[in-house]
């Protein structure tokens, strides 16, 4: 494992490298890499923003935010002109790390976007006037490659995939890189694979060293050298509504997202 050193403090915040956690199938760990990448960011001096843009709203949720109170969500700004995002980011209890929340409501803004003019750049658009108060804006997409993701790939630098260490998450991946592929070439020019990251990985399995392997062979150096090891503490975070790296400092599960963080930012996937 290389030694990623703690990056240098930031002298001033901004303009944000924006990150879509993305992957078609569901339960590989993208939420929980959002809200922990995130809180490791910020433990780090970077001011952070995460976007719920999953109408399961699991995000919002997982940092203690009722969704079903909510006047004003990411669906609003998507489909309403005139509302400024800022009026819509909530602070959490992690000192640097904001969230723009979503509920069930998204699941119609598909259907309402498809008529619209440049729908893919819609949270593109949304997100231009805060970007110059963040250092990092990362995206937690919704399991599907609809509009709401092709949204996100849009409005991109980067993008992270969260593979579980299981031979059927595996095979999504090609067709996932495919997609990215076409939105680079039609979308947006500038957008980067940041890296694939291992989730889920359980050391003790043949079959989870045979996955993280077999991905090491297909994407090289797209690969995280991290890998997120399952533990029940992630679930037990998330019911408590904080990142782990506030619940359980101390846990090997909160290190593997500081070191994480540390990556991204020795890559060059944030500042």
């Amino acid at each position: 494992m290389p030694d990623f050193p703690q990056p240098a403090p930031l002298t001033a915040h901004g303009p944000a490298r924006i990150i879509a956690m993305c992957n078609q199938k569901g339960g590989v760990g993208k939420t929980t890499t959002t809200i922990n990448l995130g809180a490791a960011l910020a433990e780090l001096g970077r001011k952070v923003l995460l976007v719920d843009f999953d109408p399961q709203g699991a995000l919002s949720v997982g940092l203690g935010i009722p969704t079903h109170d909510l006047d004003v969500t990411i669906y609003n700004l998507l489909v309403e002109r005139g509302l400024d995002v800022r009026d819509v980011i909530k602070h959490t209890k992690v000192a640097n790390l904001d969230v723009v929340p979503a509920n069930i409501d998204l699941s119609a803004a598909e259907v309402q976007l498809v008529g619209e003019v440049a729908r893919e750049q819609i949270l593109a658009r949304v997100l231009r006037p805060v970007l110059d108060d963040y250092d990092v804006v990362l995206i937690d997409c919704q399991p599907s490659l609809g509009l709401l993701t092709v949204n996100a790939l849009t409005a991109a630098h980067g993008v992270v995939i969260p593979l579980e260490c299981e031979f059927f998450a595996m095979r999504g991946v090609a067709l996932l890189v495919e997609t990215i592929e076409k939105i680079i070439d039609r979308l947006n020019p500038r957008l980067t694979i940041d890296g694939i990251l291992a989730t889920m990985y359980d050391g003790r399995t043949l079959h989870s060293r045979e996955v993280v392997a077999s991905v090491v062979e297909h994407f090289g150096d797209r690969v995280f050298h991290t890998v997120i090891s399952r533990t029940v503490k992630f679930p037990d975070a998330s019911l408590a509504a904080e990142p782990i790296t506030t619940y359980e400092s101390a846990h090997k599960g909160a290190d593997s997202y500081r070191q994480l963080a540390r990556e991204l930012i020795a890559r060059g996937g944030a500042a």
